[in-house]
């Protein structure tokens, strides 16, 4: 059997834009690169159940030199490759960092680190794209040095219960809205973490009512209780997912939690680890297992199908790394290491 994934990079030495490759369930092995699209620095890509990808980039006015960011649109549903934009927009002071699709209310919603802000975008049903909302994250920015130049919202998607979430590195927060048909947002809850934990992203697991957030500039990984009836987070506890005596510069980055909720999973770049944990069930995480990536900096990581590989994206090394792993245990085995993908940032199974 064989299954695509489609992957995200920066475009800043190699890449050229938006790839996909394949993935053999039977020979255990990442074939078959493709180019998709062109875009500047497409970090990360959304698809909807009607296969239109939505991919983040940046323009650059030919005259001025002003870059303005945004996200292309294309039509998955079409094969040749590479294929054409069919409708985007850019009406932001950079591009984003984060990419994510409502399908129920027909939205997608972009996090933008460098401006600070989120937005929401309606999809009509031609394809057209239109801003529906923008919000501006507040609160007192943390002391790390890359927390000093405002708020940076890392990642934004939808709550088990349909509310958004949003995950700001700057400063140290995470907000909960609620947001209507119109892509309107309203503030639900905010939840403040200690100085200095610098959240990326967000996983949750409904049946436990916990989410699992993942701190870049800490490297920590955090157990939080949700409670869908009122849409607030509160944390539980806090663990590491490096090593206690890893003095060299590292950064927490992707975090994936198995369907079965038993084994959560964290990216470390610099470290060039995936920690893995397991979970028991009322949600409390215990450390089973480090594994290498095979790689520098791996930014992303996804789980196959039935779970049973996970691909790995180490984006300074220009490869990407399989593993086989073990539904019992939560471990993982690696398989490939050498599969060439250029400048990879983020990996997702296309639809």
């Amino acid at each position: 059997m064989t299954e695509t994934y489609l992957i995200g990079t920066y475009t800043r030495r190699i890449s050229k834009g938006v790839y996909q490759l394949e993935l053999d369930t039977d020979k255990k092995k990442l074939q078959n690169l493709e180019f998709v699209g062109a875009a500047i620095d497409p970090t990360y890509v959304a698809e909807s159940e009607k296969k239109r990808i939505y991919a983040i980039t940046k323009v650059k006015d030919a005259t001025t030199g002003d870059v303005t960011g945004g996200f292309y649109e294309w039509d998955g549903t079409k094969n040749n490759y590479p294929l054409k934009v069919v409708a985007g927009i850019h009406d932001q002071e950079t591009s984003p960092a984060y990419i994510a699709v409502d399908e129920a209310r027909k939205l997608v919603f972009t996090a933008n680190y460098h401006a600070g802000t989120i937005c929401t975008y309606k999809i009509a049903t031609d394809g057209s794209i239109s801003r529906a909302d923008r919000i501006m994250d507040k609160g007192t920015l943390g002391f790390r040095k890359e927390q000093q130049d405002g708020p940076h919202p890392h990642f934004i998607n939808l709550t088990p219960d349909n509310r958004v979430v949003v995950v700001d590195l700057g400063i140290d927060k995470v907000f909960v809205y609620d947001i209507s048909d119109a892509g309107k947002l309203t503030p639900v809850s905010e939840l403040q973490m200690e100085d200095g934990y610098g959240p990326r992203h967000i996983a949750f697991d409904e049946k436990k009512k916990v989410a699992y957030l993942v701190g870049e500039l800490s490297s920590n990984i955090a157990v939080l209780d949700y409670d869908s009836e009122s849409g607030k987070l509160s944390q539980r506890n806090i663990l590491s997912t490096i090593p206690d005596d890893w003095t060299e510069h590292n950064g927490a980055a992707a975090i994936r939690v198995s369907k079965d909720g038993r084994f959560v999973y964290v990216s470390n770049r610099g470290n060039n680890t995936i920690a893995v944990f397991s979970s028991d069930e009322k949600g409390d995480l215990k450390l089973i297992q480090r594994i290498s990536t095979e790689g520098d900096f791996p930014r992303d990581f996804n789980l196959s199908d039935d779970e049973s590989f996970i691909i790995c994206l180490n984006q300074n090394s220009d490869n990407a790394t399989l593993y086989a792993r073990d539904a019992d245990s939560g471990k993982l085995t690696m398989l490939q290491k050498d599969f060439a993908v250029p400048e990879g940032v983020s990996v997702l199974p296309k639809k």
